[in-house]
C-alpha cells in the first residue's frame, strides 16, 4: 500500500510530546540512571518480532523503555565530564536537519544547508580570533576534529620534505616527530594512532598542566626532520592552556606544524575578559573544538579549523566521475572525513544566531563564574582543598583522608549533583566540569549542599 501523506505526523507528534516531557523535568530529575542495560533490553524486547508495529507505538514504547536508563547529562548540576546541555534553537535546528535529510557533502547539490554550515564555520573562526582566510569543517566531535587537523598536518610536513602521502602513503616516509604536553588529552593519542604516527613525545608541564616552553625548546632540539607540535587549550583537570605565543614561536622556528586541541578551552577566545588565557592561539596552523561542550549544541558538533586550507583539502578530498565538483568554494566533503554526512553544522548556526557575539561571551563568562563560585564553596568545607588554579571551567577537589570514589557514589545516590573521580598530581580528586548554560547560582548552591550532605554522613 502507498504511504499516507500524513504518515509522519503521529510519530513526530509523539516524539515532540515525549521529548518535551523529558526536557521539562531535566532541572529537577535525579541524575543517575535507575535501570541498567539488561533491564532496558528486557523492556525494549530482546527478540525481533515477526510482525511489525505501528510507528507511533514504537516511539511510545521506546521512550518508556529507555528513559529509566538515561543519565541526565543536560542537568545544570551534571559535572561528570565536559558535556554541555542543549539549548532550544540548536535542538530544534537538529530536528530540522534530520527531517530535511540532506547529504551535505557537496555545496552545489545542497546549497541550503551548506550555506548555513559555511556561515557557522566563518562565525566560529571570527569569534575565536583565527586568521583571516581560515576554513572550518564540522565533524562528529573533538576527537575526529583532532584527527582531521592532524591529517592535514601530516600532509603538510611531509610535503615540505618532498613526500606526498596522498600518493605514496606513509610507509617509507620520513619519520614525523609529534610532541605534546605530558598532560595532553588522550583523544590526541587516538587520532595519531589512526594516522600511523604513534604516541607523541611527552613534553614537561607545570603544576597546572601547561607546557614549559624551555622543555619544548629542548625537545625540539633533540631531533630533526618533519615535526608536529600539539598544544592544548583547556587542560581537562585544571582548565589551563599552554603558553601559545612562546610555544608556537619555538615550534615554527623548528619548522613544525602547530595544532591546538581546544575542545572546550578554545572558547575563552570569544570572551574579552578571558581572551588572555589563550593569547597567541591564533598563531597556530590548525585547531579543534566542540560546540557541544560550550555552545550547548546537540552532539555531532565537533569543529576543525585550519589557517591554510590547502593541506586540509589535500588530505580529505575525494573524486569520482559521478560527483559534481564545486565551481567555487570548498565542499564540506573536502573539509572532513565523510562523504555521506548530515548537515551537522546547522545547529551551530542556530546557536550562534540565537546568542550573537555578546551572548557567546556572556555564556562563556557565566560558566567560569559558576566554576569560581563552586570552587569558593568547596574551599569553605572542612577537609576539602581545591587543587587547581580555577581560571576556566574546571574544578578539582581533594578530600583529606576520604574515599573520593565513595564520595562520588554517594553523590550519585543523593541524586542532586554528579561529579566524577579522577587522578591528578598523583592523588585522587573529584572533578567538576562546568559546561551547562543552566548552571546558575541556584544550581551551584544546590550542588554544594549535596556535597555537604554527603560529607556529613
Amino acid at each position: 500500500m502507498p504511504a499516507a501523506a500524513d504518515e509522519f505526523h503521529e510519530p513526530l507528534e509523539a516524539a515532540a510530546r515525549l521529548a518535551g516531557r523529558w526536557l521539562d523535568g531535566v532541572r529537577d530529575r535525579p541524575i543517575a540512571p535507575t535501570a541498567g542495560i539488561d533491564e532496558v533490553k528486557d523492556a525494549l524486547g530482546r527478540d525481533l518480532a515477526d510482525e511489525g508495529m505501528d510507528a507511533a507505538a514504537v516511539v511510545e514504547a521506546l521512550s518508556a523503555a529507555v528513559e529509566p536508563g538515561l543519565i541526565v547529562m543536560q542537568s545544570p548540576r551534571f559535572f561528570g565530564w565536559v558535556i554541555g546541555g542543549t539549548a532550544p534553537a540548536p535542538l530544534a535546528a537538529d530536528w530540522l536537519v534530520t527531517a530535511w535529510d540532506q547529504n551535505a557533502a557537496l555545496r552545489e547539490v545542497t546549497p541550503g544547508v551548506n550555506a548555513a554550515e559555511e556561515l557557522a564555520g566563518e562565525w566560529v573562526c571570527d569569534l575565536l580570533g583565527l586568521p583571516e582566510g581560515s576554513v572550518a569543517g564540522f565533524t562528529t566531535g573533538a576527537t575526529v576534529a583532532n584527527l582531521v587537523a592532524l591529517a592535514a598536518a601530516r600532509h603538510a610536513v611531509l610535503e615540505r620534505v618532498g613526500w606526498d602521502d596522498t600518493v605514496d602513503g606513509i610507509q617509507g616516509a620520513p619519520r614525523i616527530r609529534v610532541l605534546a604536553g605530558d598532560e595532553h588529552h588522550p583523544s590526541v593519542d587516538v587520532a595519531l594512532r589512526w594516522l600511523g604516527l604513534g604516541r607523541p613525545i611527552d613534553v614537561a608541564t607545570d603544576d597546572e598542566g601547561a607546557i614549559l616552553p624551555a622543555a619544548l625548546e629542548a625537545a625540539l632540539a633533540e631531533g630533526t626532520g618533519p615535526a608536529i607540535v600539539c598544544l592544548q587549550a583547556g587542560n581537562i583537570h585544571s582548565g589551563a592552556s599552554d603558553p601559545f605565543e612562546a610555544c608556537i614561536g619555538l615550534a615554527h622556528a623548528a619548522g613544525a606544524w602547530v595544532h591546538v586541541d581546544g575542545a572546550f578551552g578554545l572558547w575563552a577566545a570569544a570572551s574579552e575578559r578571558l581572551r588572555h588565557l589563550v593569547a597567541g592561539v591564533e598563531l597556530a596552523d590548525s585547531w579543534a573544538t566542540d560546540a557541544h561542550k560550550t555552545l550547548n549544541v546537540p552532539y555531532d558538533a565537533g569543529i576543525v579549523a585550519v589557517a591554510d586550507p590547502a593541506p586540509l583539502v589535500a588530505a580529505m578530498t575525494m573524486h569520482a566521475a559521478y560527483l559534481p565538483a564545486a565551481a567555487t568554494g570548498i565542499d564540506a566533503a573536502d573539509r572532513v572525513l565523510e562523504l555521506s554526512r548530515r548537515a551537522r553544522g546547522v545547529p551551530t548556526y542556530a546557536a550562534l544566531r540565537t546568542l550573537g557575539r555578546s551572548g557567546v561571551a556572556d555564556l562563556v563568562d557565566g560558566l567560569v563564574d559558576s566554576a569560581l563560585a563552586l570552587a569558593d564553596g568547596l574551599r569553605r568545607m572542612d577537609g576539602v582543598e581545591v587543587l587547581n588554579d580555577v581560571v576556566f571551567t574546571q574544578v578539582c577537589a581533594g578530600f583529606e583522608g576520604r574515599d573520593v570514589a565513595g564520595i562520588a557514589r554517594a553523590l550519585d545516590d543523593d541524586g542532586v549533583a554528579l561529579a566524577h573521580p579522577s587522578r591528578w598530581r598523583g592523588g585522587e580528586v573529584l572533578r567538576f566540569s562546568v559546561s551547562n548554560r543552566g548552571t546558575d547560582a541556584a544550581a551551584t548552591e544546590a550542588t554544594l549542599d549535596a556535597v555537604r550532605r554527603v560529607l556529613a554522613r
